[in-house]
């Protein structure tokens, strides 16, 4: 029986062109968007240059300074993303087909989570249009020390191709919600939700040219964001070879502040005292293979006490050989294909790499039989590694399973440690003061204990230490990134 979730991706309108100034906009050149469950070009898209990324700049600036948004009551703001959460999720159904046609994103995820927690993080933001007003400073009887926060103006931000709709909309609701205008860039690979998000925006009531978006590739689209002068400050969610290239740039032609939530290698620490070995294994599972692990925060070091080391990694083996690959317009898929043949490549290399240097690979990754030319990994286990071995060393964004072992809690956290990375980790533990000793010692932006993944929770930041970023999504903290802070001191009389 066909699910009733499962659509023709043949029919699905998308919209070819970029927004700007409230309305959908054709350059000459395109780029063809390939689905990657079946290698099929779904559809043609603008390619952006400097000059279009100066239009929407330029666009974004003049609504800023005209429209009255950032001068409005800070409730006002508020009640437009509430408005505009609202028709996010009357759309529910249109946003994610249109989010899982040429992505890595199965319907029946973008359908039950990516479009609801969209809509729910609007509403998140929605809340803090006036819950951050400044402060007023100590200072001595006959004076009036403020600090005042300001919006920076246009917001430059670039989304990544793995969450396109969720992680575009989390840099795009906190600096509006702050007054600001936004610039995005979405990728080149998945760039249609964030243009019907945009559309659905100017419904709500925002201003015309508050929230732009400009197709085209990174290296030029990118670039050119990230060097505008008008853009008071930058929001990247990529690899961390390309957010130094954006910090570079970000100096080189400001300098401006920058959020970067970049790559991870976090590592997962099971200890011996876990209650179920099977519930650990499934946790384990889920955090390395979810979206064919094309996931930042990808659970993808296991760092396991020696006493349950086999009989986890056996149950690990045998639930690689569950997944059931499937095209992402199919409502019965649960199991992601990866988003290019250049990124399944890459991540055979690096297993192949780890293997030629005395890896073990206990579950062999395969190429999995789909449809025409899907690109499906199968989950992959590498056993016999070393701080040394590539797949270890290096991000892989796929569904591979280093495994490495410990006796004491002291080589636990030393295996933990990453040379570059700091975005997450996990721990797994029934004992509270040694979850806690962790939680203290290890160097990452977030650590789940006795979990792996966020929850629904937005009051969470998520951010990285090291080479896997600056600045923090989500939370309080994500608006108040997107706010210039000025001091003012006041003398009472003459």
């Amino acid at each position: 029986m066909t699910s009733p979730i499962t659509f023709d991706p043949s029919l699905i309108d998308m919209p070819r062109g970029h927004f700007i100034g409230g309305r959908l906009v054709e350059s000459g050149d395109t780029l063809s968007v390939a689905s990657p469950s079946d290698g099929q070009v779904r559809a043609e898209v603008c390619a952006g240059d400097a000059a279009l990324v100066d239009r929407a700049v330029q666009d974004a600036a003049h609504a800023q300074a005209t429209s009255g948004w950032a001068t409005c009551a800070p409730r006002e703001r508020g009640r437009v993303l509430r408005r505009w959460a609202d028709l996010v999720d009357a759309h529910r159904d249109e946003l994610a087909r249109l989010e899982s046609v040429c992505s890595t994103r199965p319907i029946r995820e973008t359908t039950a989570w990516d479009v609801p927690f969209t809509a729910e993080g609007l509403r998140f933001f929605a809340e803090y249009a006036d819950k951050l007003g400044g402060e007023v400073a100590a200072t001595q009887s006959d004076l009036l020390g403020m600090v005042i926060g300001e919006p920076y103006g246009v917001i430059g931000a670039i989304a990544p191709w793995n969450f396109p709709l969720v992680m575009g909309s989390w840099k795009v609701a906190p600096a509006l919600v702050a007054g600001n205008a936004v610039v995005i860039k979405s990728s080149e690979m998945t760039p249609f939700s964030i243009v019907r998000l945009a559309q659905l925006g100017i419904e709500a009531g925002l201003p015309a040219g508050l929230f732009n978006v400009v197709q085209g590739e990174g290296g030029v689209v990118g670039e050119a964001l990230s060097r505008h002068p008008l853009c008071g400050k930058l929001t990247f969610t990529g690899s961390t070879r390309t957010g130094v290239a954006v910090m570079t740039a970000a100096a080189e032609s400001g300098p401006k502040p920058v959020t970067l939530e970049l790559g991870g290698k976090s590592p997962q620490i099971v200890h011996d005292d876990i209650r179920s070995v099977e519930t650990v294994a499934a946790r384990i599972f889920r955090a390395f293979t979810g979206n064919a692990g094309q996931v930042c925060v990808s659970g993808s070091r296991l760092i396991v006490h020696r006493k349950v080391a086999d009989d986890l990694v056996e149950r690990l083996v045998s639930l690689t050989g569950t997944v059931a690959p499937g095209m992402t317009w199919d409502g019965d898929t649960a199991y992601s294909p990866v988003i290019s043949a250049r990124q399944a490549d890459g991540i055979e290399a690096i297993v192949t790499r780890s293997l030629a240097v005395g890896a073990t690979a206990v579950a062999p990754l395969r190429r999995l039989a789909c449809a025409g030319d899907g690109r499906f990994l199968s989950p992959c286990v590498l056993t016999g590694v070393s701080e040394q071995t590539p797949a270890v060393r290096e991000e892989i964004f796929g569904p591979v399973l280093t495994v490495q072992t410990f006796e004491d809690e002291d080589e636990a956290l030393s295996l933990a440690a990453h040379p570059v990375y700091g975005l997450a980790a996990g721990v797994h533990t029934s004992d509270l003061g040694r979850a806690m000793r962790a939680v203290r010692s290890l160097k990452a932006g977030t650590v789940w204990v006795n979990r792996y993944g966020r929850s629904s929770d937005f009051v969470i930041p998520t951010g990285g230490f090291g080479g896997s970023g600056i600045g923090k999504d989500l939370g309080r903290q994500a608006v108040e990134a997107n706010l210039r802070h000025k001091s003012v001191l006041m003398a009472f009389g003459e």
